[in-house]
């Protein structure tokens, strides 16, 4: 059985700011109040796990134990079919110190050989954690496929070349409540929804 998430403050661990921005719009209806670890001065814990999962849950204990709130943290990446899964964890660190992810995106395109398929995926963990050590994961999918050049600057991260299943425009050209409706952080969302609220 989930612990029930009541309204009130929660710690979104992340000083990404399109994650804060996405995921606050996907907790407002909830009542919740989203803060920024960075706006709270809580430090990047090192991204030492192996799995999106680990990274999630690592971070979200992270900053409950630091904040005394109730946190979630959000690991996600694009796993990329020809890359044998690259640049999955690693996807930010693709973007380097700078966090550009026109460079991340030029990285992917050139380690593509050419002709291989463009199949890929974006995977979300959403884990919610508790200042007593409690914590819950939650893990969304969606397929699709790379396009070439990137396309579109309403998405963040690797939006701009990813096409989903069924789909024509890339996560960046689309509406954030479209994309809302369907990433593979809406997916791991609507999870934690039916567990925790």
């Amino acid at each position: 059985m989930s612990r029930r998430l009541a309204p009130g403050r929660l710690v979104l661990a992340t000083h990404n700011p399109g994650k804060v921005r996405e995921i606050g719009d996907l907790l407002r209806p909830f009542g919740m109040e989203v803060v920024a670890a960075g706006d709270l001065g809580l430090p990047e814990p090192e991204e030492t796990g192996t799995t999106f999962r680990a990274n999630a849950e690592l971070k979200a204990l992270a900053a409950a134990t630091a904040s005394g709130l109730p946190a979630l943290a959000d690991d996600s990446g694009l796993c990329v079919d020809a890359l044998d899964g690259a640049p999955g964890v690693y996807s930010a660190r693709w973007a380097g110190e700078g966090k550009d992810f026109g460079i991340a995106m030029e990285r992917v395109h050139r380690a593509m050989a050419f002709g291989s398929p463009d199949t890929a995926y974006f995977v979300c963990a959403l884990s919610l954690a508790w200042p007593d050590g409690a914590v819950e994961t939650f893990e969304g999918r969606v397929n699709g496929r790379l396009v070439w050049p990137p396309r579109g600057t309403l998405g963040f991260g690797y939006d701009a070349m990813f096409v989903a299943e069924h789909m024509d425009e890339t996560f960046g050209e689309i509406a954030p409540e479209a994309k809302h409706a369907m990433s593979h952080r809406a997916r791991a969302f609507e999870q934690l929804v039916a567990a925790c609220f």
